[in-house]
């Protein structure tokens, strides 16, 4: 029998393929059985192109990673902060089921580990201390990955009558579920401008008149 005139499997399509399992069932549904039944061939062919679930689990969180822009800290770091948290939002929210992965850290993954560091050696370049830019690179991505894990909106039961009386101050809090697209991206929006305006006074202070950094 000829041989197909495109192999059966690749990395960029195993990889592909688990991160739809994970988009639609969750993280515990991916298992290298399960993946080999969805791409037609037996378990042992996948270990040709990836050692362990884990490594494919590494593989795929970087390829998410890969769409997170880091070229804002070109321009200067509020822009870059901006930049960098607004795309790894969009990058986290597209797929909600990695997120409690991903939350772990960038571990050894190269696209994780790269953008770290644009985003520390902007932050340094612009005459932040090391401490510091590693404190504003960890309290970004508690808010990115926190906003990311579930809707606030979408909590609320859209039913008027639960309510009542009991909980006079949440008497529009039926239509949240409604528009929980529009306040989910509004709250981050408002917390992230909140973190970098609090960032620019903290920046000033730490700042002297020639720009140094005081020790």
């Amino acid at each position: 029998m000829p041989r197909p005139s495109t192999p059966l499997l690749s990395p960029e399509r195993i990889r592909r393929v688990g991160l739809e399992i994970i988009d639609a069932e969750g993280l515990e549904a991916l298992s290298m059985r399960r993946l080999a039944d969805r791409l037609g061939v037996r378990a042992a062919s996948l270990y040709n192109h990836v050692a362990t679930k884990d490594e494919l689990l590494h593989e795929i969180a970087d390829d998410v990673m890969a769409a997170v822009d880091v070229s804002g800290f070109e321009q200067d770091w509020t822009t870059g902060l901006r930049t960098w948290a607004r795309s790894y939002r969009a990058a986290l929210v597209a797929h909600p089921n990695l997120v409690p992965f991903l939350a772990s850290g960038p571990a050894r993954r190269e696209n994780a580990l790269r953008r770290a560091d644009a985003v520390h050696g902007g932050l340094t370049r612009a005459g932040w201390p090391q401490r510091y830019a590693t404190m504003i690179g960890a309290s970004t991505k508690y808010l990115v990955v926190g906003s990311a894990l579930g809707s606030f909106s979408s909590g609320f039961p859209a039913d008027a009558a639960l309510y009542d009386e009991r909980f006079p101050h949440l008497n529009k809090a039926h239509l949240l579920r409604e528009h929980a697209a529009e306040i989910d991206e509004g709250s981050f929006e408002l917390a992230l401008e909140a973190l970098i305006d609090g960032l620019q006074k903290q920046y000033r202070d730490l700042t002297t008149t020639s720009g140094t950094p005081r020790e």
